[in-house]
Protein backbone atom coordinates (compact mmCIF):
# COMPACT_ATOMS: atom_id res chain seq x y z
CA UNK A 1 0.00 0.00 0.00
CA UNK A 2 1.13 3.26 -0.81
CA UNK A 3 1.44 5.56 1.26
CA UNK A 4 1.23 10.01 1.43
CA UNK A 5 3.05 12.08 3.84
CA UNK A 6 1.80 15.52 4.43
CA UNK A 7 3.95 17.53 6.24
CA UNK A 8 1.89 20.42 8.42
CA UNK A 9 4.35 23.50 7.17
CA UNK A 10 3.24 26.39 4.26
CA UNK A 11 6.99 27.03 4.41
CA UNK A 12 8.55 26.22 1.11
CA UNK A 13 12.17 26.08 1.88
CA UNK A 14 11.30 23.79 4.55
CA UNK A 15 9.20 21.47 2.36
CA UNK A 16 12.43 21.52 -0.27
CA UNK A 17 14.80 20.15 2.87
CA UNK A 18 12.03 17.84 3.65
CA UNK A 19 11.73 16.48 -0.26
CA UNK A 20 15.29 15.87 -0.40
CA UNK A 21 15.93 14.02 3.11
CA UNK A 22 12.54 12.11 2.78
CA UNK A 23 12.91 11.15 -0.88
CA UNK A 24 14.12 7.58 -0.74
CA UNK A 25 11.05 6.69 0.99
CA UNK A 26 9.11 5.93 -2.09
CA UNK A 27 5.97 7.97 -0.75
CA UNK A 28 4.58 11.35 -2.53
CA UNK A 29 5.40 14.01 0.20
CA UNK A 30 2.86 17.05 0.38
CA UNK A 31 2.74 20.07 2.30
CA UNK A 32 -1.11 20.78 4.22
CA UNK A 33 -1.41 23.19 1.52
CA UNK A 34 -0.81 20.85 -1.30
CA UNK A 35 -3.27 18.56 1.03
CA UNK A 36 -5.81 21.57 1.01
CA UNK A 37 -5.65 21.49 4.83
CA UNK A 38 -5.41 24.38 6.68
CA UNK A 39 -6.89 24.55 10.20
CA UNK A 40 -6.65 26.73 12.99
CA UNK A 41 -4.16 25.55 15.10
CA UNK A 42 -3.33 26.22 19.07
CA UNK A 43 0.16 25.63 19.82
CA UNK A 44 -0.05 25.45 23.61
CA UNK A 45 1.97 22.28 24.31
CA UNK A 46 4.77 23.09 26.92
CA UNK A 47 7.73 21.39 24.86
CA UNK A 48 8.91 21.01 21.48
CA UNK A 49 7.19 17.59 21.45
CA UNK A 50 3.90 18.40 22.69
CA UNK A 51 3.53 21.37 19.96
CA UNK A 52 5.01 19.01 16.98
CA UNK A 53 2.47 16.71 17.91
CA UNK A 54 -0.76 19.08 18.30
CA UNK A 55 0.07 20.22 14.75
CA UNK A 56 0.49 16.96 13.51
CA UNK A 57 -2.82 15.66 14.75
CA UNK A 58 -4.79 18.74 13.83
CA UNK A 59 -3.97 18.30 10.05
CA UNK A 60 -4.13 14.15 10.44
CA UNK A 61 -7.96 14.63 11.47
CA UNK A 62 -8.35 15.99 8.35
CA UNK A 63 -6.30 13.61 5.94
CA UNK A 64 -5.51 10.18 8.15
CA UNK A 65 -2.49 9.92 6.19
CA UNK A 66 1.29 9.78 7.60
CA UNK A 67 1.29 13.32 8.78
CA UNK A 68 4.72 14.59 9.66
CA UNK A 69 4.84 18.36 11.87
CA UNK A 70 7.91 20.28 13.92
CA UNK A 71 8.60 21.98 16.82
CA UNK A 72 11.76 23.97 16.85
CA UNK A 73 13.30 27.24 18.11
CA UNK A 74 16.42 28.03 20.36
CA UNK A 75 17.44 27.03 23.68
CA UNK A 76 19.67 29.71 25.51
CA UNK A 77 21.46 28.14 28.84
CA UNK A 78 22.28 31.46 30.35
CA UNK A 79 18.62 32.85 30.31
CA UNK A 80 17.15 29.81 31.76
CA UNK A 81 16.27 28.05 28.20
CA UNK A 82 14.85 30.68 26.68
CA UNK A 83 13.18 31.71 24.40
CA UNK A 84 12.50 27.97 23.91
CA UNK A 85 9.13 26.96 23.05
CA UNK A 86 8.08 30.56 22.18
CA UNK A 87 10.56 30.86 19.77
CA UNK A 88 8.68 32.17 16.90
CA UNK A 89 6.67 34.26 19.38
CA UNK A 90 9.57 35.89 21.40
CA UNK A 91 9.24 39.36 22.25
CA UNK A 92 5.93 38.96 19.73
CA UNK A 93 5.54 37.56 16.20
CA UNK A 94 5.40 40.60 14.54
CA UNK A 95 9.28 41.61 15.97
CA UNK A 96 12.05 41.58 13.72
CA UNK A 97 14.76 38.49 13.92
CA UNK A 98 17.04 41.59 13.75
CA UNK A 99 15.98 42.95 17.36
CA UNK A 100 14.77 39.79 18.79
CA UNK A 101 19.08 38.58 17.82
CA UNK A 102 20.48 41.72 19.52
CA UNK A 103 17.90 41.33 22.38
CA UNK A 104 19.63 37.89 23.42
CA UNK A 105 23.26 39.23 22.64
CA UNK A 106 22.75 41.86 25.26
CA UNK A 107 20.91 39.65 28.01
CA UNK A 108 24.05 37.74 27.77
CA UNK A 109 26.85 40.45 28.60
CA UNK A 110 29.73 39.73 30.22
CA UNK A 111 28.90 35.81 30.02
CA UNK A 112 32.02 33.95 28.69
CA UNK A 113 32.84 30.74 27.36
CA UNK A 114 30.75 27.92 28.13
CA UNK A 115 28.40 30.69 29.61
CA UNK A 116 27.44 31.12 26.43
CA UNK A 117 26.31 27.48 25.32
CA UNK A 118 22.94 27.59 23.47
CA UNK A 119 21.23 24.82 21.17
CA UNK A 120 18.64 24.84 18.45
CA UNK A 121 15.88 21.86 18.88
CA UNK A 122 14.03 20.51 16.53
CA UNK A 123 11.68 17.94 17.52
CA UNK A 124 8.92 15.56 15.26
CA UNK A 125 5.95 14.27 15.51
CA UNK A 126 4.41 11.78 13.22
CA UNK A 127 0.78 10.61 13.26
CA UNK A 128 0.31 7.57 11.28
CA UNK A 129 -2.65 6.26 9.93
CA UNK A 130 -3.76 4.37 12.66
CA UNK A 131 -3.39 7.33 15.17
CA UNK A 132 -0.09 5.94 16.61
CA UNK A 133 2.69 9.06 17.65
CA UNK A 134 6.35 8.48 17.00
CA UNK A 135 8.90 11.14 18.02
CA UNK A 136 12.69 12.37 16.86
CA UNK A 137 14.40 14.77 18.56
CA UNK A 138 17.79 16.56 17.36
CA UNK A 139 19.74 19.43 18.59
CA UNK A 140 22.46 21.32 17.26
CA UNK A 141 25.35 22.67 19.63
CA UNK A 142 26.58 25.61 19.29
CA UNK A 143 27.01 29.22 21.48
CA UNK A 144 25.52 32.97 21.52
CA UNK A 145 28.12 34.79 19.20
CA UNK A 146 29.00 38.47 20.51
CA UNK A 147 27.70 39.94 17.07
CA UNK A 148 25.37 38.79 14.41
CA UNK A 149 26.97 37.34 10.97
CA UNK A 150 26.03 35.39 7.88
CA UNK A 151 22.86 35.83 5.57
CA UNK A 152 22.05 32.02 5.01
CA UNK A 153 19.32 30.40 6.79
CA UNK A 154 17.15 32.59 8.99
CA UNK A 155 15.69 33.75 12.29
CA UNK A 156 18.64 32.97 15.43
CA UNK A 157 20.49 31.67 12.46
CA UNK A 158 23.18 34.56 12.66
CA UNK A 159 23.74 34.14 16.56
CA UNK A 160 24.23 30.52 16.92
CA UNK A 161 27.77 30.25 16.76
CA UNK A 162 29.16 26.73 15.67
CA UNK A 163 32.06 25.97 17.30
CA UNK A 164 33.83 22.96 14.77
CA UNK A 165 32.97 25.30 11.72
CA UNK A 166 34.07 28.40 13.75
CA UNK A 167 30.87 30.17 11.69
CA UNK A 168 27.59 31.07 12.58
CA UNK A 169 24.49 28.63 11.57
CA UNK A 170 23.62 31.87 8.79
CA UNK A 171 27.46 31.24 7.46
CA UNK A 172 27.19 27.43 7.06
CA UNK A 173 26.45 25.98 3.16
CA UNK A 174 23.53 24.44 2.66
CA UNK A 175 25.03 21.42 2.85
CA UNK A 176 27.38 21.61 5.58
CA UNK A 177 24.02 22.69 7.70
CA UNK A 178 21.71 19.81 6.39
CA UNK A 179 24.59 17.36 7.90
CA UNK A 180 24.71 18.79 11.22
CA UNK A 181 20.93 20.80 11.37
CA UNK A 182 18.85 19.97 14.08
CA UNK A 183 15.53 19.33 11.96
CA UNK A 184 18.15 17.42 9.17
CA UNK A 185 18.99 15.32 12.02
CA UNK A 186 15.78 14.83 13.31
CA UNK A 187 14.29 14.20 9.65
CA UNK A 188 16.84 11.62 9.24
CA UNK A 189 16.60 9.56 12.17
CA UNK A 190 12.31 10.09 11.88
CA UNK A 191 13.34 8.60 8.36
CA UNK A 192 14.37 5.90 9.98
CA UNK A 193 11.83 5.22 12.16
CA UNK A 194 9.24 5.38 8.71
CA UNK A 195 11.11 2.86 7.07
CA UNK A 196 10.96 0.36 9.63
CA UNK A 197 7.17 1.40 9.69
CA UNK A 198 6.27 0.55 6.26
CA UNK A 199 8.82 -2.57 5.56
CA UNK A 200 6.56 -3.82 8.28
CA UNK A 201 3.59 -3.40 6.40
CA UNK A 202 4.45 -4.56 3.24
Amino acid sequence: MKHRIVFATGNVAKMREIRLILGDLGCEIVSMKDAGVDPEIVENGKTFGENAEIKARAVWQYTGDIVLADDSGLVVDYIGGEPGIYSARYMGEDTSYEIKNQNIIDRLEGAKGDQRSARFVCNIAAVLPDGRVIHTEATMEGQIACRPAGREGFGYDPILMIPEYGVTSAELTIEQKNRISHRGKALEAMKEELKRILEEEA
